[in-house]
């Protein structure tokens, strides 16, 4: 009964991540025989398989919409109200086949992403002209991302990664970025903190990032048993984030209760995941 309830919640978890035809693609991305970009021993394999990509995919979310032609982007053309299964499940993919899949699968991905990016283009609300393609913007999004699954999984993963481990991750990503057209992206943990901190003087909280704040957190289209878990998840994203990026998106900062309650829950959560995302035992013989 355990075993079904777990394979039941497992599928479900899987669908909305990875779609209707999520089986399919995944056993393309793990099977298929060919080279891929990263060796099984690489840390962004171990990452990228943990359930904390959970509480980091939406941590990124937050960070990347303080910049405010990022921001203007993804209202603009990302469709993330309308969609925002799809375009999870278009994230999730480009990130399962760049880190596991065969190299001909991951540069195919890329580009299809490169092709959207040159094509979503606009004006801010402030009058500033904006590319998805810019450089520099590609460059903040690769940093809140890199930052945000890194730090969520030395917080919630199975494994926390020792000094080489944390740097062998940035280079990894590096891959990936240099792939979709980042210029100079962050090879080790140091780097990554030090092109961070380049972006804050760019940063602002927005009308629009509030607003999809907002929507992330408190109004997910999610089926009423799904809430709680994902209201624990949302409350552990947000006590994730630096105190400097709170402020902006108006996001609370609670201390005392962030480092035990929510941390506690964060656990409990992800360590939840992890269970319903693991493959049923095999049926003894």
């Amino acid at each position: 009964m355990v075993t079904d309830l777990r394979s039941r919640l497992g599928r479900i978890v899987f669908e909305r991540v990875a779609g209707a035809d999520g089986p399919q693609k995944r056993d393309r991305i793990h099977r298929a025989p060919g080279e891929r970009w990263f060796a099984e021993d690489r840390p962004i394999r171990t990452v990228h398989a943990d359930s904390s990509m959970f509480i980091g995919g939406l941590r990124a979310l937050l960070l990347q919409s303080l910049h405010p032609l990022a921001m203007a982007g993804v209202a603009g053309h990302s469709g993330y109200r309308g969609d925002p299964w799809g375009r999870l499940q278009r994230t999730s993919y480009f990130l399962a086949v760049t880190t596991f899949g065969v190299a001909e699968d991951a540069e195919a991905a890329v580009r299809r992403v490169r092709a959207i990016h040159r094509k979503v283009a606009g004006t801010a609300p402030d009058g500033t002209a904006y590319s998805a393609a810019d450089p520099h913007l590609l460059k903040w999004v690769h940093l809140a991302e890199v930052d945000s699954f890194l730090w969520t999984y030395q917080r919630y993963g199975t494994a926390p990664l020792d000094a080489a481990g944390r740097d062998g991750y940035v280079a990894d990503t590096a891959r990936v970025a240099r792939a979709l057209g980042v210029v100079d992206p962050p090879e080790t943990e140091a780097e990554l903190g030090a092109q961070l901190a380049g972006y804050r003087s760019e940063l602002r909280g927005t009308p629009e990032a509030r607003s999809a704040a907002r929507f992330v957190l408190l109004r997910p289209p999610l089926p009423a048993v799904a809430r709680p878990p994902y209201a624990v998840l949302a409350a552990t994203a947000v006590a994730s984030l630096p105190a400097w990026a709170r402020l902006p998106l108006r996001l609370p900062y609670l201390p005392l209760t962030e480092a035990t309650v929510v941390r506690a829950a964060g656990v409990g959560v992800t360590r939840l995941l992890r269970w319903v995302s693991q493959p049923a035992p095999a049926a003894a013989a």
